[in-house]
């Protein structure tokens, strides 16, 4: 018996997508290319909604 589930799941669709903002290991945060935070860019807060990173993921073991 197959779960039903597995006949309508699909392959998550990667994006195509790049973020423009890269992450700054020395401050510990995003920083768009001219090396501004780019938690403080409040135009492209409102186009992303959020900034990530895998920084948290790699040094916390409870997220």
């Amino acid at each position: 018996m197959q779960p039903f589930a597995l006949n309508y799941a699909r392959p998550a669709a990667t994006l195509e997508a790049t973020a423009p903002y890269v992450y700054d290991s020395g401050m510990q945060l995003n920083v768009l290319m001219d090396g501004r935070v780019a938690a403080r860019d409040h135009a492209l807060m409102r186009e992303l909604g959020t900034t990530t990173s895998t920084a948290g993921s790699k040094t916390h073991f409870d997220d």
